[in-house]
């Protein structure tokens, strides 16, 4: 399974980032290789508007099954949701903290939005 994390730097033992759209990286890792791969996300980042909907966009090209984050706003979540990606909200600590929390099962799917855009 490939699951990306929102992430504010590189690498697992980078700080979850709490925004899913204006997150300064994401972190892909794959469950059946243990590959980890650093994805930028600036385009996002320095958006003036759109920016969750191309984070979005951009996780589900990777080919990501899953998304841990802090937050989703509702123009993200809907992408993700289209895309087939199942968002798990609410994460904190480290990107390798989070995805353990998940395989454990100590995260919830979100059912949606956690958050108002733009927050």
């Amino acid at each position: 399974m490939k699951i990306v994390v929102s992430a504010s730097g590189a690498g697992l033992e980078a700080q979850v980032d709490p925004r899913f759209g204006r997150a300064a990286a994401f972190v892909l890792f794959d469950t059946q290789t243990r590959e980890v791969q650093q994805v930028d996300n600036q385009q996002s980042l320095n958006a003036a508007q759109g920016a969750g909907i191309q984070a979005a966009e951009s996780v589900s090209r990777l080919g990501a099954e899953c998304l841990i984050t802090g937050h989703c706003g509702p123009k993200a979540f809907r992408t993700l949701q289209a895309a087939g990606v199942r968002v798990y909200t609410g994460a904190a600590g480290t990107v390798g903290e989070a995805i353990a929390a998940l395989q454990q099962g100590r995260l919830a799917l979100a059912e949606a939005a956690d958050v108002d855009g733009h927050w």
